[in-house]
């Protein structure tokens, strides 16, 4: 596959990479720190003969993408925590419908209107429903620009292999640096095709398809949502993605995702130069959770210490994860607050201390 190096922001790189995936539908509506994301749509939409509509509200622009993905075509939307929340409904609807949709949400501190730097407030959010009724989304973390653009690409394939909706969790951090990266030469033109004989076509030469959430007969509605656990189980099985650094011997273990683990990394060299043997675990699917690990790693690891932008959301998988297994301590701040290195090795060494 032929390659080209660009210099990229992160919300550029997604935009990019979703017409790379053959995105050919985006509906959003402005709200920093995404906007870059959507101006670059507005772009370039136009320029592959797609649609780009800059929509009056975010609830109609997530509708419009459930209007675009109930024909087959590949559609997107993206936003900034309080617009995330306003589209809740309609990702209820999606995952209803059965319907493939990409959801990107570069978070800003909260709760709120809050402030407009990173944060990583919305986990619970993204992984926990999020809307009403029992589903899922699938959740990518990416933590560099080269991430964001592969896993949005992986995202509308997801998205399309489960019919699904599939969420893009990055940060303003993210969002807003720059870095070089490869760009796929290779367009739609060659991307994986799944079946979509269900979507709304045309009847001229079938039978009528009917997508629809509301279900009122007895047992119906049940066995809608049976079939929808039955896949989830599935995406469980099959669909979760973590990265490994220096666990082989590592003695205490940090755990972050996105912009957290790109410094919770260093923080591992310099641990070790330490004399301190510490390993990451860096979560890439958030949901599914990739549980196996934390429980493999908790077999002969004491101590984890989870650093997030929060007050503690993905600490609960880790717990649950580890389930007991293991100490776990916490570092995380709030409301735009970015933790340091520094604050983090201060962490561990206080954690290594209650533990002597």
């Amino acid at each position: 596959m032929e390659r080209n190096k660009i210099l990229i922001t992160g919300n550029e790189a997604i935009g990019e990479a979703a017409i790379i995936a053959g995105c050919r539908f985006y509906a959003g509506y402005p709200i920093t720190p995404q906007n870059e994301l959507t101006a670059y749509m507005s772009r370039r939409m136009s320029e592959e003969g797609g649609v780009f509509i800059q929509a009056e509200s975010e609830i109609a622009a997530v509708n419009m993408v459930f209007g675009a993905a109930t024909t087959g075509a590949r559609a997107m939307t993206s936003s900034s925590s309080p617009g995330i929340s306003l589209k809740q409904e309609g990702i209820s609807y999606l995952a209803g419908c059965e319907l493939p949709a990409v959801i990107v949400n570069i978070m800003r501190g909260g709760p709120g209107l809050g402030n407009i730097s990173p944060a990583q407030g919305d986990y619970f959010q993204a992984t926990k429903g999020g809307g009403h009724g029992d589903y899922h989304c699938i959740v990518l973390g990416p933590s560099t620009v080269q991430e964001a653009m592969d896993l949005t690409i992986l995202a509308f394939d997801l998205a399309d292999k489960y019919r699904t909706p599939t969420i893009i969790l990055g940060d303003g951090m993210l969002g807003q640096m720059m870095e070089p990266i490869e760009k796929r030469k290779t367009q739609s033109k060659n991307r994986k095709m799944f079946d979509k004989s269900w979507a709304l076509t045309g009847a001229k030469n079938r039978k009528p398809n009917i997508i629809r959430s509301l279900y009122l007969g007895e047992g119906v509605l049940e066995a809608l949502n049976l079939r929808l656990q039955a896949k989830y189980q599935e995406i469980r099985k099959k669909e979760m993605r973590y990265e490994g650094l220096q666990l082989d011997d590592a003695q205490i273990v940090l755990s972050a995702y996105g912009s957290m683990a790109r410094i919770c990394k260093p923080v591992v060299l310099q641990l070790r130069k330490k004399g301190i043997k510490a390993g990451l675990i860096r979560p890439i699917s958030l949901w599914p959770f990739p549980t196996e690990i934390f429980a493999k790693t908790a077999e002969k690891v004491k101590n984890f210490l989870v650093v997030e932008m929060s007050s503690g959301q993905m600490l609960e998988d880790v717990q649950l994860a580890v389930n007991g297994q293991a100490k776990i301590d916490f570092y995380g701040r709030m409301g735009g607050g970015i933790p340091e290195e520094e604050e983090i090795i201060k962490s561990v060494k206080v954690m290594i201390k209650k533990d002597a």
